[in-house]
């Protein structure tokens, strides 16, 4: 089986990772954030991406959300785990809690760099449930397994659903921002979940997210406003977590997977064949040939 991780380069030092190589790939939709990290543990060929690039030099809403599931795609993939910092929207959801979000909601402004279609092909596909169940339980079961093995002093909170507010950055929210998500009811708000989610949805690859909770946005009045070193400072120590999720993860996923993922676009499709351009067929051919 082919397993994508999306996050920071940290993750690339899993215990047991072997043939570690390089894989640098040219998409039809440019460049990837970097060079996808590969290797092997166990069972699994897993390949690695870090959506900011090596050293964070990409912003939220410069990352070539497209390119980089592409990638995973012409890579074999058909999962993806995203690891991310997310700031909590709730007293009860701490730094260095891990939320698995099985809902999400838009507050970006580039939704045509969310999806693989336009320019000449019109395509819908379900985003109701935007997670896949199947994967959100085994990552579910894998992230508490770990959690419940932790002695009393490094023992944190795993909520297994939620909402993700996706807003654009880089700036983090404004107070009143903040309190009009908390007055929705959403629970963690980030930068870069969403295109993913839906990209991932439309290249029939199953996908969840690992939110890593850093800090209370700006809305917690006893806690001191967001910055970049308090939300590193906090990741940093959220690696090694994510680290002992996804080899737990790896050894425990089944080879094969009985979702309807892999059927995403068997009805989205509802341009007629004809009336799609050759070069228009040879794009998109990476993500759905079959269908086309």
């Amino acid at each position: 089986m082919k397993i994508g991780v999306i996050g920071g380069s940290g993750l690339y030092e899993l215990e047991g990772l072997e043939n570690v190589k390089e894989e640098k790939l040219d998409t039809p939709f440019g460049a990837p954030s970097d060079i996808y990290m590969a290797g092997t543990l166990g069972d699994a060929e897993v390949f690695f991406l870090p959506r900011h690039g090596r050293g964070h030099r990409i912003t939220p809403a410069e990352i070539n959300h497209r390119a980089n599931i592409c990638g995973f795609k012409m890579l074999g993939v058909d999962r993806v785990i995203a690891v991310t910092a997310v700031g909590s929207l709730k007293e009860e959801v701490s730094p260095r809690d891990v939320l698995l979000p099985d809902q999400y909601f838009d507050r970006t402004k580039q939704s045509e760099a969310h999806t693989f279609f336009g320019d000449g092909i019109v395509g819908h596909v379900s985003f109701g449930d935007p997670v896949c169940a199947e994967f959100h339980d085994q990552v579910a079961a894998a992230a508490k397994k770990v959690i419940d093995d932790l002695d009393e002093n490094s023992k944190v909170n795993v909520f297994d659903k939620g909402t993700y507010v996706n807003m654009e950055g880089p700036a983090f929210s404004t107070r009143a921002e903040s309190n009009v998500y908390r007055s929705f009811g959403f629970d963690v708000i980030g930068m870069t979940s969403l295109g993913e989610a839906k990209l991932c949805r439309e290249a029939e690859i199953c996908y969840q997210t690992l939110a890593m909770i850093t800090d209370y946005d700006c809305w917690h009045e006893s806690e001191e406003p967001v910055t970049a070193d308090a939300v590193i400072a906090h990741l940093m120590a959220n690696t090694t977590l994510a680290k002992k999720i996804l080899q737990e993860l790896l050894a425990t996923l089944p080879k094969d997977r009985s979702c309807s993922c892999g059927s995403a676009l068997a009805c989205a499709i509802v341009t007629s064949p004809d009336a799609i351009p050759a070069e228009l067929r040879e794009r998109l051919a990476p993500i759905m040939e079959k269908y086309l």
